[in-house]
């Protein structure tokens, strides 16, 4: 088990002029960590840095953080502390600066960076998850009421679905639901198969 975001969450701090957009988002790999950031840039073309840090994985052993041209360790570093601080995983901060004339230094940075990342965590929802498997599930029309139900009725997320020609799911199972995977096979119709 590990603590994660189930939503994002956002944060405004402003010191001395300069503003600085704080935003949690959960993140299961470095593909979605890049569209966020990519994302936010061209939203925010007037600003002048886009700090973030991430960690990935149940056992918090990818991580990253960038000072995206502040004074080296003044805004990757306290951005990265604290998602350990919040002990989290599978998550990205990204802190947007707009700069409001005034040098804040190198302490001023660490605090309104700092800052920002707290309080978007503060607002964002944490749980606890655990590492998931992902699977797609095909299945006949006759079939598909009963493993809607099965899926509902369980601790797992759609992440695609096409119910057009051949009915499918693409399905995240927390490894301990064993109890699910059972149940999918015994329903008459249904094919799975690990991604």
């Amino acid at each position: 088990m590990f603590r994660t975001l189930s939503t994002s969450g956002e944060s405004f701090y402003k010191e001395k002029g300069s503003k600085f957009l704080g935003y949690a988002y959960p993140c299961s790999g470095i593909d979605q960590v890049k569209i966020h950031l990519d994302r936010l840039r061209k939203e925010n073309p007037g600003c002048v840095h886009v700090c973030y840090a991430y960690r990935l994985g149940s056992k918090k052993e990818a991580y990253r953080y960038s000072d995206d041209g502040e004074p080296s360790n003044s805004a990757g570093a306290p951005i990265y502390g604290q998602i350990k601080s919040f002990d989290l995983t599978n998550v990205l901060v990204a802190v947007v600066r707009y700069y409001g004339g005034t040098n804040l230094g190198v302490g001023g940075l660490i605090n309104a960076y700092r800052t920002a990342a707290k309080e978007s965590f503060e607002n964002a929802t944490i749980i606890e998850d655990e590492d998931r498997n992902q699977i797609e599930v095909h299945f006949t029309y006759k079939a598909m009421p009963f493993v809607m139900n099965t899926v509902k009725a369980s601790d797992c997320k759609i992440l695609e679905q096409d119910f057009e020609e051949s009915p499918w799911l693409k399905l995240s199972i927390p490894e301990s639901n064993k109890e699910l995977l059972r149940r999918l096979s015994s329903i008459k119709g249904v094919n799975k198969k690990n991604i």
